[in-house]
């Protein structure tokens, strides 16, 4: 079983920071994209960053310079830095990733974390 684990969410004041992370446990052979996505309720959920296995990463444009994502190939981990915080970044924040459940699967599959959640006070 695969499972992923977000930490890192919290109530911050507009302008402000939080890190956000993600770590993939369980049984499998590799990860490819790892991404983050956010989720208001009543709203679809919006892909905010990816990031592939070689560091190639894609923003939505609503985050581009003020969001990050890193990850860490060796610890199955992914990081959201996000800086210069929005009320309208509030949500729930979902890790995403793309695994290789063994060397012989033919394709990936979709793992989700729980989700943790982001509250920006104006």
């Amino acid at each position: 079983q695969v499972q992923l684990m977000e930490s890192g969410g919290g109530l911050v004041q507009a302008g402000g920071s939080l890190r956000l992370f993600c770590s993939v446990s369980g049984s499998f052979a590799s990860i490819d994209d790892m991404g983050w996505y956010r989720q208001v309720p009543g709203k679809p959920r919006d892909l905010i960053a990816t990031i592939t296995r070689h560091g190639e990463t894609n923003y939505a444009d609503s985050v581009k310079g003020r969001f990050t994502i890193t990850r860490v190939n060796a610890d199955d981990t992914t990081e959201l830095q996000m800086d210069n915080l929005k009320p309208e970044d509030t949500a729930v924040y979902l890790c995403h990733a793309e695994v290789w459940r063994s060397r012989h699967s033919t394709s990936t599959r979709n793992y989700w974390g729980q989700g943790t959640q982001v509250t920006v006070s104006s």
